[in-house]
């Protein structure tokens, strides 16, 4: 099993590279772990306190669970991956079902925080941008998906996503064995890293 940690700030790109990697392997062989999954459960909460959830801290995270799934999975054990609505702010009823297979990639904001987690992973890769690029991708993303309008949007980042990113995620590039600067645009990088996991997968008769 080789397991891959991509992190990157908000609106990095790491969606595309995550999407190019897994394209490059054949179907079945290679398990996507969203980190956004494992928000914490806030079952015991009021809906204003959920409202007031920082989801770019570490403590929004439920580490252990994600470490111990992740682990399990290397093992060769199966796991239930919890779903996660942000429209209650909480976990739903329903998990997915995710088989042990030969690559695992956990995808994140914080994939790299916890030292944990990166102690399971056997590639480390950090998906770089320009603030002003990350912006940009945020308002639009966040108007068309998530219904708030453009001043709403560079509110948050100001107030949030800015000193989150600054705080606790650019930190976490230099535990990276891998940057990829100009996040999802970087078609060159990106296809030199399809073609290294793809020769690892070879190795592994994937």
């Amino acid at each position: 099993m080789f397991i891959i940690g991509i992190a990157g700030g908000t609106g990095s790109g790491k969606t595309t590279v995550v999407r190019k990697i897994m394209e490059a392997l054949p179907a079945g062989h290679v398990a996507l772990i969203p980190q956004d999954s494992y928000y914490n459960d806030t079952t015991g909460l009021t809906p204003e306190e959920r409202s007031r959830i920082n989801f770019d801290h570490p403590d929004a995270f439920d580490w252990e669970l994600l470490t111990n799934q992740i682990q399990d999975l290397r093992q060769g054990k199966s796991i239930e991956q919890p779903t996660y609505s942000y429209l209650i702010s909480n976990r739903l009823a329903e998990t997915i079902h995710v088989e042990p297979c030969e690559v695992i990639i956990i995808e994140g904001i914080m994939a790299l925080w916890s030292p944990e987690l990166r102690d399971l992973m056997d590639l480390k890769i950090f998906v770089d941008a320009d603030p002003d690029e990350r912006l940009i991708r945020v308002i639009q993303r966040d108007i068309v998906e998530r219904g708030r309008t453009t001043e709403m949007v560079i509110e948050r980042y100001l107030d949030v996503l800015k000193p989150m990113h600054i705080e606790f995620i650019e930190p976490t590039k230099r535990f990276a064995d891998v940057i990829i600067p100009q996040g999802g645009s970087n078609l060159q990088a990106i296809d030199i890293m399809r073609t290294y996991i793809t020769a690892l997968a070879r190795r592994e008769n994937i």
